[in-house]
């Protein structure tokens, strides 16, 4: 079975250069075919860009997370739309709001949101958002802002009413290892009732391990409890199941095989 992981921080999983290439050769082992790199700010992206750029099947985003808001870095802007032109750049992001940590403060982080909302249109990428406990905000902003490529709600967290709402727009929606726990109710009920040709994959590691992994850092390598959940929610085949989330990511961010 093929796998892609269309969110992972490996730089967050491992600071080592050579770790780095060992974890991503790790989870090509166990069927990853792609992974999207993703980096909450710019100097972490160029340093990890740079560490995996002999890994041809690394694919990464370019942003600045709403964790950074209050130091998004000298020339910000400048720097993105020059990173963006580097090989194998699929997206702006993460981007989004998080009102759970408050970071800075609202305005702040809805600015730093549109500002890359337009880049991205201009840029002509698709957008990964990040979304906790801003829900309205975010598709509020997104009803109005989202570019022409679409986006994806990564590590999806709310329920599937609002899942509804965003589905009327261009956007996918990622699944992380937080969905095969027991009390999820809300995750259980969303992916198994949306369409799926908009559900997508991720680890997010080191974050959100799979229940089967539990006590464990994750890392991409892990990703495939999470497909074979997804598969026994909504009666498929492993294999099925495997091929459509591929199928489906590949398209999304434009990547041929």
């Amino acid at each position: 079975m093929k796998f892609f992981d269309t969110h992972a921080h490996i730089g967050l999983i491992n600071e080592d250069p050579i770790d780095q290439l060992i974890i991503v050769s790790e989870a090509r082992q166990a069927g990853v075919q792609h992974i999207i790199s993703i980096c909450n700010n710019l100097q972490d992206f160029f340093q990890v860009y740079e560490n995996l750029k002999t890994a041809n099947y690394i694919y990464h985003s370019i942003g600045v997370s709403p964790s950074e808001v209050s130091h998004p870095g000298k020339d910000w802007e400048r720097k993105i739309i020059e990173g963006s032109g580097l090989d194998r750049i699929v997206a702006i992001g993460e981007i989004g709001l998080d009102y759970f940590r408050k970071f800075g403060n609202r305005d702040s982080q809805i600015e730093l949101f549109i500002r890359q909302l337009e880049l991205a249109a201009k840029l002509d990428f698709p957008v990964i958002i990040h979304n906790r406990e801003a829900g309205t905000d975010v598709l509020d902003i997104l009803t109005e802002k989202l570019p022409p490529k679409g986006g994806i709600l990564h590590c999806y967290s709310e329920d599937w009413a609002y899942a509804k709402q965003a589905l009327e727009l261009n956007l996918y929606i990622s699944f992380a290892g937080n969905v095969t726990y027991r009390n999820a109710k809300n995750l259980h009920e969303t992916a198994l009732n949306m369409p799926l040709d908009r559900m997508l994959i991720e680890s997010e590691s080191p974050f959100m391990v799979p229940a089967a992994y539990r006590g464990k850092r994750n890392r991409p390598s892990y990703i495939g409890a999470t497909a074979e959940f997804l598969a026994e929610l909504r009666g498929l085949d492993s294999e099925e199941m495997a091929e459509i989330l591929y199928a489906n990511a590949c398209r999304f961010f434009g990547i041929t095989e």
